[in-house]
């Protein structure tokens, strides 16, 4: 349940007839700066099987090769006039006044910009806002409107050389009297977003089908009287009466509850923070009015979305298309680069550049007042627990998240966070409701976390209260309650796999910071007047992916057995270019000799898709999916932790693809060489016995040869030497059954599939590849997730637990964090060093959040233009523990596991580890983020 049902309905307006959308990844001489130094893996690229000497793209990062987005300037790309104009944009920083107009004497004539664009020329140009809703109603804001969102622009200005911009953007900052209000006006503020519940009763039975859930009936949705949800009325008739039915039943079970139960309240607060990605939103456009070409380079996670909107915005405008030329550098993102309305202002800089690339780019206080932030959450919690068992028998979350004046993902982030809210708990009833506001405040997106963090640091803050309220040992407490395999969660969906808590609790109770704390507590503190010493625990398990996952991956190699992988994914900071080419190794046993990333221009792939994989009805599907070229969703931007499971099964389905259809059978062809069979013939030899590893293939004691031999081999004969894969996913991988003539019938989880022959292929054969040199191969039958499958909410976890050791200085309020220790669960690891990456920063990022980030939402929040980081308190090296924190990695079942997705999940177990660390050290508990020292002291006072 990542998103909603708005997560990609913006792209049923996208589709723009006759505009080609071509998007690269750093073409041209970009693309030889960067992708040269390396990411081209040598022959000395891995250090023993499938183990990288280091990331691909960390030659051009160290060695200050441009590779950013940010980094690039019209004369660095091939075909682009090496002149560069520049734009920025002013600002409204008032809601309750009418925008009148904006005053530039200050620059004098100087300083002038050479284009100045308001909304009134947007309108008369026919320039459309991208998806209304989702971005809002107006990019700037129009005259004796009031601003929709503080920090909203009202017009961009351009200047044909920088010296010139450079020294206005300067002048005008931080003046208030450049942008002039009118009288009082009436808010333009937008309706309240959304209200989402999801409702469950199970059988008595964890196994057994629920009475009532959001997979087995439905997710509950309503409108809003104020800021107040108005849910359905509660009856027998259809499934949301039935399920307020349920929602009442649990409301009567807590309010007659007995002595026999414990009833735990509690209200949380979790601040709006910023994601301080460290490359700010940027872009240069050139729009060519002779060729009609919107030529671009933006810094996106989701490039494809980018250029099909950007299509769209300008389709009813005077400024005629034929193209959108995107190109995609490495970016920092992290959720805040994903589906932002930065790249649209970026856009128009380039539309009223009268023929010039303009540069539109965020400096960081401009970062801080339109960037995507974490969303605010308030959370009002009901837990219902045994007091003889321990055994939690209902809990109910009544959760508000602001999403300020723009809706983005907000209505999806507040249901995933109540979808999360259970933690790591089974629960035989539970109602979770979220209310997505709108305000006046910067816009929320899809960051860090994603309202998970918000709620399940919640939970596990109340279970330790409730095991010191019970007298019991918070680790029993959660081991009585803990989600086990096979069990549903709080919508009726089995999880993925094995849940393995139990063992990460197991190990998390044998470390000394836990078994040692009441002698380390009492050691410290009689040692240490005036600090407390404590020791807390958080365990969590986080969803990846949205729900509606696809991608496309090729995997080819030459006569010489040269491999080559071109993959949708592109870096965004995670190390994803690095872990495909990876798992090619894995499989293969070579390192793609070439790669291609962020490839979205796919002709061998002629997919039809409605881009409503969330709301089509099951009925229409059905009737869809009839036609071999249709897809619920093309692709899936980076976001989600999605690259290393879901888009890494691109790449692993089309290596093994790659391997059923070429190597196996060109093997076979070699090894039965010579009369009766050759040397294959007296042994039984099957497909399972196939091993492939240092370049080499070897299967049941035959003769090995080299991956040089086999592709010359498959090419000679005119075998399958490349695919082209489409994966899709809903909570569940879509599969199909393709029919390769001679070649056999093959079922693969994948939904479509082209293939490209060897040299030697007939001419017959050779005349079905015409899509660029490929077949696209029609499935003969295909099954895709029930369209319920939706309502699972999410099927897919990681799980992540965090000691905290900390110590609270009673005089100043100060706390430090000593040690912390992490125990995860991440499957089969592809690269063990990116997993620690990700681990380190994200624990960094859990830190500051427990104890120092902090943004106000309105008036003196960012949106005022004048925060940066010399406001805004980021965890420093010293704060987060950085030479005495360590983690223990699960070791993966077998080598069958998959990889999963890792990471958010990362940064949100410290959250509540911290916050019951600080209890355990003042006895005193604290529910809103962040504890700051001066909340500290006002508790101790």
């Amino acid at each position: 349940m990542k998103a909603a049902l708005s997560r990609r309905d913006f792209l049923k307006a996208s589709a723009v007839a006759g505009v080609a959308i071509n998007i690269s990844f750093l073409p041209s001489r970009a693309e030889a700066q960067l992708i040269e130094t390396p990411p081209r893996p040598g022959p000395d690229w891995l250090n023993g099987h499938a183990k990288p000497k280091y990331r691909l793209d960390a030659m051009a990062k160290v060695t200050g090769e441009k590779a950013f987005t940010r980094d690039y300037r019209a004369r660095d790309l091939e075909g682009w006039p090496k002149e560069q104009s520049h734009a920025f944009l002013l600002h409204a920083t008032r809601t309750d006044q009418a925008f009148a107009r904006i005053d530039l004497k200050v620059l004098g004539d100087d300083l002038k910009p050479d284009r100045v664009v308001m909304h009134e020329d947007l309108v008369a140009d026919g320039v459309e806002i991208p998806v209304p809703g989702f971005y809002g109603d107006v990019f700037l804001v129009p005259k004796e409107q009031t601003a929709r969102l503080l920090g909203q622009p009202v017009a961009l200005l351009i200047y044909h050389d920088f010296a010139r911009y450079d020294a206005a953007k300067r002048m005008v900052r931080f003046d208030d009297t450049v942008v002039r209000y009118g009288g009082k006006a009436a808010p333009t503020t937008p309706a309240n977003y959304s209200a989402t519940r999801y409702i469950r009763i199970d059988s008595g039975d964890p196994y057994a089908e629920d009475r009532f859930s959001s997979l087995k009936d439905t997710v509950i949705r309503a409108g809003f009287k104020g800021d107040d949800p108005q849910w359905p009325a509660a009856g027998n008739g259809d499934a949301m009466a039935r399920g307020m039915a349920a929602a009442l039943e649990i409301e009567r079970e807590i309010a007659t509850a007995g002595d026999d139960v414990l009833v735990l309240k509690r209200s949380f607060f979790s601040q709006s923070t910023d994601a301080s990605a460290m490359e700010a939103d940027n872009g240069n456009i050139w729009y060519d009015p002779a060729t009609r070409v919107l030529h671009a380079m933006i810094a996106t996670q989701s490039p494809y979305e980018v250029a099909e909107v950007a299509a769209h915005m300008v389709s009813k405008s005077k400024y005629p298309l034929k193209e959108v030329d995107l190109q995609v550098g490495y970016t920092v993102g992290y959720g805040t680069k994903d589906h932002a309305i930065f790249p649209f202002y970026c856009v128009l800089a380039g539309l009223y550049g009268e023929g010039r690339p303009v540069r539109l780019a965020n400096d960081r206080y401009e970062q801080f007042q339109m960037g995507l932030k974490r969303h605010a959450f308030w959370m009002d919690n009901v837990l219902v627990v045994d007091r003889k068992t321990g055994q939690f028998r209902a809990m109910t979350g009544t959760y508000k998240n602001d999403g300020g004046g723009r809706e983005n993902f907000s209505a999806s982030v507040g249901a995933v966070g109540a979808t999360a809210a259970q933690s790591i708990y089974y629960l035989p009833k539970s109602d979770f409701s979220a209310a997505t506001v709108a305000s006046r405040a910067v816009d929320a997106g899809s960051t860090r976390g994603y309202g998970t963090l918000q709620t399940m640091s919640a939970t596990e803050m109340m279970v330790d209260e409730i095991a010191e309220l019970l007298g019991m040992d918070v680790m029993d407490l959660r081991l009585r309650n803990v989600l086990r395999s096979g069990m549903k969660n709080t919508q009726g969906a089995i999880p993925a796999g094995a849940m393995r808590h139990e063992e990460i609790i197991a190990r998390a109770r044998e470390h000394p910071l836990w078994s040692e704390r009441a002698k380390k507590k009492a050691t410290f503190e009689a040692s240490n007047p005036g600090k407390k010493y404590g020791v807390g625990y958080g365990h969590v398990h986080k969803d990846y992916g949205t729900g509606a996952e696809a991608a496309l991956a090729t995997i080819e190699f030459d006569a010489e057995g040269r491999v080559k992988l071109a993959h949708v994914a592109h870096e965004i900071g995670t190390g994803a270019t690095t872990s495909q080419a990876i798992m090619v190794a894995d499989i293969l046993g070579v390192a793609p000799d070439e790669t291609e990333y962020g490839k979205v221009r796919w002709a061998q792939m002629p997919l039809e898709t409605t881009e409503q994989p969330y709301t089509l009805s099951q009925s229409e599907e059905d009737q869809r999916k009839l036609n071999p070229r249709w897809t619920p969703s093309f692709t899936s931007p980076m976001s989600a932790s999605n690259s290393v499971y879901y888009l890494g099964h691109a790449t692993r389905e089309a290596a093994r693809a790659l391997i059923d259809l070429a190597i196996w059978p060109a093997a076979q062809a070699l090894w039965s060489r010579g009369i009766g069979g050759g040397q294959m013939a007296p042994e039984t030899v099957r497909r399972d016995d196939l091993r492939l590893a240092g370049g080499m293939v070897n299967a049941a004691g035959l003769q090995p040869l080299s991956l040089a031999e086999i592709a010359a081999e498959a090419h000679r004969q005119g075998f399958v030497t490349g695919v082209t894969v489409h994966t899709f996913n809903r909570w569940q991988w879509a599969e199909a059954e393709f029919d390769l003539g001679s070649a056999g019938q093959y079922r693969f989880a994948i939904d479509a599939l082209a293939v490209r022959y060897g040299e030697g292929a007939p001419d017959e054969r050779k005349a079905l590849m015409t899509l660029d040199g490929w077949q696209f191969v029609d499935r003969k039958t295909v099954f895709y997730p029930p369209v319920q499958r939706n309502n699972a909410g999410v099927t897919y976890y990681t799980p992540m637990a965090t000691l905290a050791e900390v110590v609270v200085d009673t005089a100043t309020g100060d706390v430090t964090l000593l040690s912390h220790h992490s125990i995860m669960d991440c499957g089969r690891q592809i690269v063990p060093e990116l997993v620690s990456g990700q681990i380190q920063g994200g624990l960094a990022m859990g830190i500051g959040h427990a104890l120092k980030e902090y943004l106000p939402l309105y008036e003196d929040g960012p949106g005022d233009g004048t925060w940066n980081w010399n406001r805004y308190e980021l965890p420093m090296a010293e704060d987060v523990a950085v030479w005495s924190q360590t983690v223990d990695i699960l070791p993966a079942l077998s080598e069958t596991d998959p990889p999963r997705g890792m990471a958010e999940v990362v940064m949100i177990a410290v959250v509540p580890a911290i916050a019951n660390a600080v209890a355990h050290a003042t006895g005193k508990r604290f529910y809103r983020l962040p504890i700051t020292s001066d909340k500290i002291l006002e508790a101790l006072a």
